[in-house]
């Protein structure tokens, strides 16, 4: 460990520039906005990067403008390849393969939560200092319902739906809550298809701790959860929260987390006055007629329309100043496409589930001109990054942001155990290789899904030897914290991931680095964070 830890601080010491907390007189406003199963090559924002043709590239100019305006990772990834992990690390700063779901997705219609109660998620740190919080859209990180005596009910069988939510995303850091249980499919019946008393499908709409289609006819709802009015509904919750947070002089964090484009495609007739579905086109200016991509150009008219909003109101905190200026606006996604084509992957090997690259690089975007995350200006062409990111990396870029130390790694309210600020490199500084990422859960590993599917990749452009290391590890390290090899790949060179070195003793040093930053990293009470590190 020492050897590999003193080369990487002689061959580092020469970038090493680290960004002072900020200091702002206002605290920056946050809208984090999660597309579901979107590739990088299902957004115009990455055709460059991708190489699609105008003919097949899905035309996304709300995300272009976001491009523009601020900042472009070109490595930014997935903590999982699946869904449920995501969010997870998204919200706690810490990987999912810590927790009891070291594979897979929650599953079922009624799952416990996820979130431990005493874990300080990302919206309880901002609701502590001040901020007003709220989440439209996809959880997915378990509920407990309550019975009809009002306890605590043991799963879905014996939940009266009458009943306030014993545990759910309000008691995990949101002030509001509007949206789903889990992906829109399968969170309740649509309209009156398969709703009855015995229906299994799930909740339908859920607002604040109510389930508000309950009829009180054992789990029939009132069909008031449709599918195509899914992304209408949330367009409309979200707008409606800005517009009263915009109202008061405290700042705000929107988690906006889009059902689209996770199947079945079904995306709205229009968002407000703008039309969604028949309405995508190509780059080329042809018409898809494909309702996936009018689903996934879905999330671009979301977008739109937030940053329309940010764009003509006034800051309340900041006189003379649009919300636009003072708020950080980052969009990605949970996971890569859940299609292999790479016209959706781009240049990778894989998609949805899967530790190779097209599994879990996603498109990260990032604008606050306030803070010098790009200038908010569509004329110039954005500035692109091209450090290492995770989408756990969020809770500590915003502490740093608002200049706040993150929560303890043990003891009371503890969290972020595995994010890293990535403030610095969204405003362009020079800074030092980001520590190893760790995306895991590979369908390659076993044709039917299984605990073998809990491989790990221990991903790092900090190696001894020059370029982007990606070394696999089999699902004994997830569940035992034993360390099995099975490919490595230098992504400068593959992208592809076609030739697996692992065998090559040229490389055996860089196996070595990688499997010590994995063993440092090992186990569910382990972190890849300094103490310090804020």
């Amino acid at each position: 460990m020492n050897h590999y830890g003193l080369l990487f601080i002689s061959l580092s010491i020469p970038c090493f520039c680290f960004a002072e907390p900020s200091r702002l007189e206002q605290p920056p406003n946050v809208i984090i906005f999660l597309a579901d199963d979107m590739g990088l090559g299902d957004t115009s924002a990455y055709q460059d990067w991708t190489k699609n043709p105008d003919s097949l590239q899905l035309s996304t100019p709300a995300m272009e403008r976001l491009a523009k305006q601020g900042v472009r990772f070109t490595d930014a990834h997935s903590p999982s390849s699946r869904c449920s992990p995501t969010r997870y690390a998204l919200l706690t700063g810490r990987y999912c393969w810590r927790t009891r779901l070291k594979h897979w997705v929650l599953f079922g219609v009624h799952c416990p939560p996820l979130i431990e109660r005493e874990r300080v998620t990302f919206p309880e740190f901002l609701q502590a200092v001040g901020y007003q919080t709220a989440m439209v859209g996809k959880w997915h990180l378990g509920l407990t319902y309550r019975n009809k005596e009002g306890n605590a009910a043991t799963g879905w069988d014996d939940a009266d739906l009458t009943k306030p939510l014993a545990d759910g995303p309000l008691d995990h850091g949101f002030d509001k809550f509007f949206g789903v249980s889990r992906s829109h499919g399968t969170s309740g019946p649509d309209g009156q298809k398969k709703n009855s008393s015995t229906q299994r499908i799930g909740p339908g709409w859920i607002d604040g701790r109510s389930i508000i289609g309950a009829t009180g006819d054992g789990k029939k709802l009132d069909g008031s959860y449709q599918l195509d009015k899914v992304g209408q509904k949330l367009d409309e919750r979200a707008l409606k929260f800005l517009k009263q947070a915009a109202s008061e002089k405290m700042p705000f964090l929107l988690y906006f987390a889009s059902p689209s484009n996770h199947s079945p495609y079904t995306p709205s007739e229009a968002l407000g006055e703008d039309p969604v579905a028949g309405a995508s086109t190509f780059k080329s200016g042809t018409s898809t007629n494909s309702q996936r991509l009018d689903f996934v150009y879905q999330n671009d008219v979301h977008v739109a329309r937030l940053l329309d909003f940010l764009d003509k109101t006034p800051d309340p905190r900041r006189p003379g100043h649009m919300l636009r200026d003072n708020t950080l606006f980052v969009f990605s996604s949970d996971n890569g496409a859940e299609r292999s084509s790479k016209v959706c992957t781009g240049p990778l090997r894989s998609h949805k589930g899967s530790v190779y690259e097209g599994g879990h690089r996603v498109p990260f975007l990032a604008c606050w001109p306030y803070g010098g995350v790009g200038d908010g200006r569509v004329e110039t062409p954005g500035r692109e990054c091209a450090r290492l990111c995770a989408l756990n990396d969020i809770f500590a870029t915003v502490a740093e942001a608002i200049g706040k130390p993150l929560p303890p790694l043990h003891g009371h309210s503890y969290g972020a155990e595995d994010s890293i600020s990535q403030l610095a490199a969204m405003k362009g500084s020079l800074t030092a290789p980001r520590v190893a990422i760790f995306p895991n859960d590979h369908k390659e590993a076993s044709k039917k899904t299984s605990d073998k599917r809990a491989w790990v990749a221990v991903r790092s452009n900090a190696t001894p030897l020059v370029g982007e290391w990606k070394l696999f590890l089999d699902h004994r390290y997830a569940w035992q914290q034993e360390l099995f090899p099975q490919e490595l790949y230098n992504l400068t060179d593959d992208l592809m991931e076609s030739e697996n070195l692992l065998d090559n003793p040229e490389y055996s040093r860089v196996v070595g680095f990688l499997l010590e930053q994995a063993r440092t990293a090992a186990g569910d009470k382990g972190y890849t964070r300094q103490p310090a590190e804020q």
